[in-house]
């Protein structure tokens, strides 16, 4: 932009965060990096987004805030948390906050609640309970899933019962083909669409979950 590091300076304390010129020579060389608030400045100067500055993709909640050059205050007031409680959840990389702080959160870092789950790192964890809910008692997943997924349980409740149903199906057409001793290249086939389908599990939840999981904003009815 052909702006020298004095330039930035000045810029920078324009725009309400003063810095001197060797803050600039240092952040170039590597030797420090900028508060949030000279992040946000300097990403206005230099007209880029925070993510150009920051190197990477968004990958945990505090960088996909930073990536919308929000502080955790401002952050914490949009979505009604308290800011000790949401920077525990960063700190920790652990989101418990209700249905309608959730919703907000989303919105506001313009993120699927399918992004939610993985950015939490509990994707596994949501991948054991629907493994152990399409072979057995599902209804009592409901809650648990309802909760990492934080969508409403009456559409979860549809989404492990429909996957309960065409797990069952697998076992049944396999047992079929066992009793009629039907030939082993029969059974295999069947069994592999059987692993291709666990492989899937995760996947298919939120393919049947639909646009309350994978689309910003969320908007799900209670």
């Amino acid at each position: 932009m052909g702006l020298t590091e004095v330039h930035v300076a000045q810029t920078m304390g324009a725009c309400g965060v003063p810095i001197p010129p060797e803050a600039v020579v240092a952040w170039e060389q590597g030797t420090h990096i900028p508060t949030e608030p000279q992040l946000f400045a300097l990403a206005d100067t230099l007209w880029c987004p925070a993510t150009v500055l920051m190197g990477v993709q968004p990958r945990t909640l505090a960088e996909h805030r930073l990536a919308r050059q929000l502080s955790a205050e401002r952050l914490a007031g949009r979505i009604g948390m308290a800011v000790a409680e949401y920077q525990a959840a960063e700190a920790a990389q652990r989101w418990d906050g209700d249905y309608r702080q959730t919703r907000a959160l989303v919105d506001t870092l313009g993120l699927s609640l399918r992004q939610l789950v993985g950015i939490m790192g509990r994707v596994d964890e949501l991948a054991d309970h629907l493994r152990s809910a399409i072979d057995g008692r599902w209804k009592s997943h409901i809650a648990p899933v309802a909760e990492i997924a934080a969508i409403n349980e009456s559409r979860v409740s549809d989404a492990l019962r429909t996957m309960h149903a065409e797990f069952a199906e697998f076992s049944e057409r396999y047992m079929g083909h066992v009793v009629a001793r039907n030939n082993d290249a029969r059974l295999k086939e069947v069994a592999a669409e059987r692993s291709a389908y666990l492989r899937r599990l995760v996947d298919h939840f939120w393919e049947l979950v639909g646009e309350a999981g994978e689309v910003p904003p969320f908007n799900t009815v209670l």
